[in-house]
């Protein structure tokens, strides 16, 4: 298979393997990738496991002709990419093997190899040149053994990436890249977020135009999909709204209950529901979705003063894969002394940000009454943001939506005719409420400014503290009047027909302009209310937290001069201007502050 004129594909599928790594389903098989590079130096990046010796080496053989390879780059010891080694340097005993220190220490774990003469030990950033190919190695150590390096080659823009972007499955199987890359991720890496975000920023330096994993398709198209992907699994940050029940059941009931608030979930909006029985569905597909969905309801029997071995080992697994950042519900079953919860409960301690349900439904046998309550209470618990964003289920004149107004941090949303804008305030308030009235503050040079001055109408979007900075970069930083701000992302529209965000608020309220102050450099829009939701019970973003827990510390060390203490950018200099602007925020010089020394 060509990668490019000189980058040639000389890997192996695998139609044998049932259980990949002894424990993941796959049954479309996989691929075990190895690649050359052709030069005046050839390069065989890694080997394929040890059932395909012959095959890899007639691939080798068939790309090389009557030339021999120079190097082989070992970027990762696990045996279905190392397993090779002493067999390929059989073949070709001239070879020099590339790696790191602890590569090499393993290597001699697993082989019997006199390298002397015949390897190249690299550092971090280092390098090898081919002739016209630079290589340059980058550690990834944990990504998913401490030895794994990537490597980048800077002529082709070509980044062997090692186990990351990997997927399970064959190349010759047809299937969506997405769920078995993700089901792979969370399986093989999902534990070491911190060091996937680490090679991310790395990987955000480098101009990458194809990405060669271990397993999988080689990726050359839409990039930015698949790095956002993992920039979402390796954050623990939720990739879709949704809700996954996982459960046991001995004779029914449990199941019996869950089937009710399954359908619970779907009646009141929730846009996807997943079920799983773990004593006969795939675990990692399980744990999979419970890292892909935003909220998780774990279903059990009390079971020898413990829980069901199999809700235990889901439990486990989550933990041991670093589960994070969710909200979790819990439904117990017990006939004399249901203890289920207080163990799932105390499994899960160790998690971080994991958010409880104030109901937790306690089945005594069988499901009552009492339980049904119970689940119907959970559902709207675990409802309330998906009943808001629903035209027929919301409660549209909820006017508790106006007690979510603070010194805070709102989007404001408007249409200019053509798209959809978005805008960062902190000044709005409530005057009265009989009739709600509220005012909100615009900087006359903002775009949105002019586009209310000439619609009339504008959502007003509180931002609840789970709002990430990113919030603040898309709908402060840049400005609508050249930046669809909303492009490629999932849209709502209240009933005045305007956007309103699809996540990170608690409240939004749709307001008719009725009256206009000019304040200067600012003007104020007096509105009527027109509609208002209460989207979660997420508190408040206000601008303390945003100074505190958002917004990025500026990195001022061994810098002198002004730090604008909106969004931190740094105006190296010993006099501020009068009339500076931040290129960042748009905020003027009273935003700016000295650099302490």
């Amino acid at each position: 298979m060509k990668i490019t004129d000189t980058i040639k594909y000389v890997g192996v599928n695998d139609h044998q393997v049932d259980l990949f790594e002894g424990q993941y389903k796959v049954p479309n098989g996989m691929s075990y990738n190895s690649y050359v590079i052709l030069d005046e130096k050839i390069a065989v990046m890694d080997t394929v496991d040890a059932n395909f010796t012959h095959e890899w080496l007639d691939n080798i053989q068939k790309v090389l002709g009557d030339r021999k390879p120079d190097y082989l780059i070992v970027q990762h010891m696990e045996p279905d990419h190392a397993a090779n080694i002493a067999n390929f340097l059989k073949a070709y005993p001239d070879t020099i093997v590339v790696s790191n220190k602890k590569a090499f220490a393993m290597m001699q774990n697993f082989f019997d190899l006199d390298l002397e003469g015949h390897q190249i030990i690299v550092d971090n950033g280092g390098t090898l040149s081919l002739g016209k190919h630079d290589l340059t190695f980058v550690f990834a150590p944990m990504v998913h053994w401490p030895e794994v390096m990537v490597t980048y080659d800077s002529t082709e823009k070509v980044l062997f990436s090692a186990d990351g972007f990997g997927k399970f499955g064959a190349l010759d199987a047809e299937e969506p890249w997405d769920d078995e890359a993700r089901r792979y991720y969370i399986g093989i890496v999902g534990k070491y977020g911190v060091q996937v975000q680490n090679l991310l920023k790395v990987a955000a330096a480098l101009d990458i135009q194809t990405i060669c994993p271990l397993h999988g398709p080689v990726l050359t198209e839409d990039l930015g999909h698949y790095i956002s992907l993992y920039d979402t699994w390796s954050s623990y940050t939720p990739e879709d709204d949704g809700i996954v029940i996982a459960y046991t059941s001995v004779y029914g009931h449990t199941k019996m209950a869950v089937q009710q608030l399954a359908d619970k979930f779907r009646s009141k909006g929730c846009p996807n529901v997943v079920v799983y029985d773990l004593a006969r569905d795939d675990m990692s597909q399980a744990l999979s979705d419970a890292f892909r969905y935003s909220k998780l309801v774990l279903a059990t029997t009390t079971y020898n003063a413990g829980i069901y071995p199999f809700m235990n080992d889901f439990i486990t697994r989550l933990t041991e894969h670093n589960f994070q950042n969710r909200t979790v519900g819990l439904i117990e079953n017990g006939t004399w002394a249901p203890l289920a919860a207080k163990v799932m409960k105390e499994m899960l301690s160790k998690c971080k940000k994991i958010s409880w349900l104030n109901t937790t439904v306690k089945i005594m046998s069988a499901v009552n009454e009492e339980n049904r309550r119970q689940m119907e209470a959970m559902a709207d618990e675990l409802c309330q943001e998906y009943i808001a964003k629903s035209d027929d289920l919301a409660n549209k004149n909820d006017m508790t939506a106006l007690f979510r107004i603070g010194y805070g941090l709102y989007v404001v949303t408007s249409n200019d005719g053509k798209k959809d804008n978005g805008l960062i305030v902190n000044t709005v308030t409530q005057l009265t409420d009989n009739p709600y009235r509220v005012a909100v503050n615009i900087n006359k040079a903002n775009y949105s400014h002019h586009v209310i001055q000439q619609t009339g109408i504008m959502n007003v979007n509180c931002l609840s503290t789970d709002a990430p900075f990113s919030v603040f970069e898309q709908f402060g930083f840049q400005s609508g009047r050249n930046t669809d701000k909303f492009a490629g992302q999932k849209v709502n529209h209240s009933d005045n027909g305007l956007v309103f965000l699809d996540k990170y608020i608690n409240a939004f309220m749709s307001l008719k302009v009725e009256n206009y102050v000019d304040l200067g450099t600012h003007g104020m829009f007096i509105c009527s209310v027109t509609e208002a939701r209460v989207m979660s019970d997420q508190d408040t973003m206000t601008y303390t937290y945003y100074q505190k827990h958002v917004k990025p510390k500026p990195q001022t060390e061994g810098k002198k001069g002004w730090v604008c203490k909106v969004c931190g950018y740094i105006y190296e200099g010993d006099e501020l201007p009068e009339d500076i602007i931040c290129p960042l925020c748009k905020h003027g010089a009273v935003d700016f502050e000295p650099i302490e020394g």
